[in-house]
């Protein structure tokens, strides 16, 4: 590819991200806002928030739980929010899948970790994650609140979910681009909320 098409693929690329996050907000502000308001009930409650996904998503777990745990800049000091990734120990997530499948990854952590009143945040593009399906319906068995991530059509996660944020999209690559950015406004709208002034 040369200069000049790698610079018009480069454009077209960025317009349509940037147009899908137009529509993001347009059509997804109030189950966002609706999102907020489940975390934020779990954290006043002394409750925890509980995030996997798979792929990008997996990462898009860790790196949601360091901004709650760690804070979103450095100027802004505040406690500690209770959130962990159900994604990053290698040897858990190994031992499961070797005992139990694959399937179970998520939902054994929810049985072991989740308790009445926290919250798991399902992350999936297509909604249909056999691993994440398993782990809302074990949270919904707990008595865990189930905020889900997906693509346009929700798939199967949307119906099991208290608030499901669709991004109206089928291409991966940009609901994920819109996932990270969600994900960055609800570390954000709940940090202002519980700590509205830096201590």
């Amino acid at each position: 590819m040369d200069r000049e098409a790698a610079g018009a693929s480069a454009r077209d690329y960025l317009r349509e991200a940037g147009d899908l996050m137009t529509r993001v907000a347009q059509t997804c502000e109030a189950d966002i806002v609706a999102a907020t308001g489940t975390l934020l009930e779990a954290f006043r409650s002394d409750g925890a928030l509980l995030i996997c996904g798979n792929g990008g998503s997996a990462a898009d777990a860790q790196h949601l739980a360091t901004e709650f745990v760690s804070t979103l800049t450095i100027d802004h000091p505040r406690p500690p929010i209770r959130a962990l990734a159900l994604t990053t120990d290698t040897s858990l997530l190994t031992a499961v899948a070797n005992d139990f499948g694959v399937e179970g990854v998520f939902a054994r952590q929810v049985e072991a970790i989740g308790r009445p009143g926290d919250v798991l945040l399902a992350i999936s593009t297509s909604g249909n994650s056999a691993n994440i399906l398993r782990a809302a319906e074990r949270a919904r068995e707990l008595e865990l609140r189930v905020v889900a991530l997906t693509g346009a059509s929700g798939g199967a996660l949307a119906p099991l979910a208290d608030v499901a944020i669709r991004v109206p999209s089928t291409v991966t690559a940009h609901i994920q681009e819109c996932h990270l950015a969600i994900e960055q406004l609800l570390a954000l709208l709940v940090e202002r909320d519980l700590y509205p002034d830096p201590i």
